[in-house]
């Protein structure tokens, strides 16, 4: 008898379920009614529970989305910002490179050259001095650009120095802070004249050395080549070409040492782009 109660009871409740189903299918099919709005009713507070219970996974597939995407666009970002970067930097050198170029037509149009046969050969500084006294540099051009050894070479600002050796394709140059360059100079418009050459213990600065005693040379006076020819034999370096700037010239270094320290002009740490004067008469 108990186990009759219990088959008629689950039979009612699987008709109830189907009706249910059923009468879902049929009123959702058609337009809004009070059939529809009660059985809404009825199973609102199931849906709720569901949206409630499901909420914490549609939360997690929405975070998961999220984080991909950002990841996606950070990354994009971070191209975009090495590309910036990148086309930055080629700017910022391709302007130093220009601003160097123009120096160095200014410089081909001082007197110094324009009235010499010099052939200038421009050339890119390839290896630097490992020490702090920046004695050499290796630029790009050698023989096959018709450059020789003890060729001036100059950068927009000034002498840097002279070609110590020279390869097919590269040359050493020499500049002005090694130990063994020296150059004839005179002050302008004292015309002191003497020979340039670095100073001892210190990579920075130069000494113009066996000036004429007799003759007083302050600060701030410019220091160029001499340039001179006796007896067909001339100098390096045509006359005229900016060496420096006197920065410090006591009267007791004048009378005791006979000579003033100076500053060159060119950047001889920072050298990028130089010009060989190749083939010219010197004098």
């Amino acid at each position: 008898m108990y186990r009759k109660q219990v088959r008629r009871r689950r039979a009612v409740l699987a008709l109830l379920i189907v009706g249910s189903f059923v009468l879902l299918t049929i009123t959702y099919g058609r337009s809004s009614n009070g059939l529809q709005r009660g059985v809404s009713t009825i199973f609102s507070p199931v849906q709720s529970v569901s949206d409630r219970a499901l909420k914490p996974a549609r939360d997690l597939v929405d975070w998961f989305d999220k984080t991909f995407d950002a990841r996606g666009e950070n990354s994009r970002l971070k191209s975009e910002l090495v590309t910036a970067r990148t086309q930055a930097v080629a700017g910022q050198e391709a302007l130093n490179e220009n601003k160097q170029l123009r120096k160095l037509v200014e410089l081909d149009h001082d007197p110094a050259l324009a009235s010499s046969a010099y052939e200038e050969v421009i050339g890119r500084v390839t290896v630097r001095s490992p020490t702090v006294w920046h004695s050499s540099v290796g630029i790009d051009v050698g023989s096959s650009d018709g450059v020789h050894v003890d060729d001036p070479v100059i950068s927009g600002d000034g002498v840097v120095g002279r070609i110590a050796s020279v390869e097919g394709g590269s040359s050493q140059v020499m500049l002005l802070t090694d130990h063994e360059s020296a150059i004839s100079a005179k002050v302008l418009p004292a015309g002191v004249q003497g020979v340039v050459k670095p100073e001892v213990g210190n990579p920075e600065d130069l000494i113009l050395d066996f000036i004429d005693s007799t003759k007083r040379v302050h600060g701030g006076l410019t220091v160029v080549t001499a340039g001179w020819c006796t007896q067909g034999l001339c100098s390096l370096f045509p006359p005229g070409l900016p060496l420096g700037e006197v920065t410090k010239a006591s009267i007791i270094e004048q009378e005791a040492k006979e000579q003033v320290q100076v500053r060159p002009y060119a950047d001889l740490r920072n050298l990028d782009l130089v010009q060989v004067l190749t083939g010219g008469s010197r004098g």
